[in-house]
């Protein structure tokens, strides 16, 4: 038995309370941000060896090598394998969302500044909201795909892109304003930025992709929608840093106080 192990089971004892489970939140983090990544992986891997002429159809058909997370997550049977890993990655990113959202409550009732404690609270429910919406239109995208309702995906699919890279940006601001010297705030920004510039990328190839019928285009939009998905997984998977030896605990009687 770990030192930490017995430090909560003294308090367990101490306070006549009984703890039934107790998961590394570090760890969870981890493996909520794992899972999709090493689904998508596999997805990808599968689906260019044996399903190569279905991934790569597009709407203007032109030569195509690199196909989009769509096509990879829309063809069967790797569309039910994405679509059971983000079943068991929102539960745990819903969690995540909470505990953000309580520690920078917390942050902001001890703070003394009015007007910044006014922007932070602003922020902190912004925040708290785009990221609700951000996992809802994430579900939204993995359950309707663009082979059964295009129209409906794409929709979903651009509310997905504006309320994560708004959830970033604010983010990003109340990490600035109440924890400025988080080492996770220089990734976030990293990857916010990164985030971006891919965007513009993405918006650009589709045009000429959609517009034009541009060979490759429809490749280069997909390399940018890779590496937004990349460098959204990285932004979430920061909390690490945040939240190094927390503990999500399941227990009876517990006190309201942190254990460290």
């Amino acid at each position: 038995m770990d030192k930490k192990t017995m430090e909560i089971n003294n308090v367990g004892n101490n306070n006549k309370s009984l703890i039934h489970l107790a998961i590394s939140f570090r760890k969870l983090c981890i493996a909520t941000a794992c899972l999709p990544l090493v689904t998508l992986l596999i997805c990808f891997v599968t689906a260019y060896i044996f399903q190569q002429d279905d991934i790569h159809e597009t709407h203007c058909r032109v030569y195509n090598v690199l196909p989009s997370i769509s096509a990879i997550t829309g063809v069967s049977p790797q569309r039910y394998l994405w679509r059971v890993t983000i079943a068991l990655h929102i539960g745990p990113r819903l969690v995540i969302a909470t505990v953000y959202h309580s520690y920078y409550r917390k942050i902001l009732t001890d703070l003394e500044d009015l007007p910044k404690k006014l922007i932070g609270c602003r922020l902190l429910n912004l925040c708290f909201w785009l990221n609700i919406i951000e996992i809802a239109a994430l579900c939204g995208v993995t359950y309707i795909s663009n082979r059964e309702n295009y129209y409906a995906h794409e929709k979903i699919f651009i509310m997905f892109m504006v309320s994560s890279l708004t959830y970033m940006l604010a983010a990003v601001k109340l990490g600035r304003l109440l924890t400025p010297n988080a080492q996770s705030l220089h990734y976030k920004q990293i990857l916010f930025t990164t985030s971006i510039v891919s965007t513009i990328g993405l918006i650009i190839f589709f045009l000429k992709h959609r517009l034009l019928c541009h060979d490759l285009a429809f490749s280069w939009f997909s390399l940018c929608e890779y590496i937004i998905a990349s460098a959204n997984m990285g932004f979430h998977v920061t909390v690490i840093m945040d939240f190094p030896k927390e503990q999500l605990i399941v227990g009876y009687g517990l006190p309201a106080t942190k254990v460290d």
